[in-house]
């Protein structure tokens, strides 16, 4: 069983985020119940993707033709996650999973500013907000966190704060294991790959 998570569900500031986050842990926990039952728990963490109705992207598509994008805070970063890229990183974390981790895929940040300037760079922008409960960027792991967090090729890897060496060997069979940096948190922010307006506009081009 895998559970499909949200970078809300890292570090939550309000109810929903919480739920969420209540979701992870229950799954996580979930493994110590198994037994000797044929069964895994783990979790999917990714945040919006890209096009979707939880995406900024159809908003300002249909705003294109106005001239004006509504834009809540000019600093704002996101995660780019295409619908087949979250589609793939699923399917490859129900193959690797041992049970009892939070999958979380490796991905590049883009600026809110960026994005309107590659729909359209003569747009004017209109400033409104932050909205109740939205974070001016994405974290998709918290500095909890990252105590037990690894990194591995494409993606990182948050195993149970009760896993075993056991299933550090087993993974260690497949990937090289790096243990992240201690108060290291995984943000669209501090992210160290960022989408160019370029890039940008080609990705727009396919929805």
């Amino acid at each position: 069983l895998v559970a499909l998570s949200t970078d809300k569900a890292s570090s939550p500031i309000n109810l929903y985020g919480a739920t969420k986050l209540c979701s992870d842990k229950l799954f996580v926990s979930a493994q110590n119940t198994v037994g000797k039952k044929k069964l895994k728990f783990s979790v999917v963490r990714y945040g919006n993707v890209m096009g979707s109705r939880g995406s900024v992207l159809p908003i300002f598509l249909n705003q294109k033709k106005s001239g004006m994008f509504t834009v809540t805070h000019k600093d704002m970063t996101r995660f780019n996650i295409s619908l087949n890229e979250s589609v793939k990183f699923v399917i490859q974390s129900i193959v690797l999973q041992r049970g009892g981790e939070i999958f979380v895929p490796k991905l590049k940040s883009f600026k809110i500013m960026d994005l309107c300037k590659a729909i359209n760079e003569k747009a004017k922008i209109k400033f409104i907000g932050i909205r109740p409960g939205e974070k001016m960027h994405e974290e998709l792991i918290s500095q909890n966190e990252s105590t037990n967090t690894f990194s591995i090729s494409n993606f990182y890897v948050i195993l149970s704060t009760i896993f075993s060496d056991k299933t550090l060997k087993e993974y260690k069979k497949f990937y090289k294991l790096k243990r992240v940096k201690n108060n290291f948190t995984y943000n669209s922010l501090l992210n160290e790959e960022y989408l160019s307006i370029k890039q940008l506009r080609e990705i727009i081009r396919s929805y």
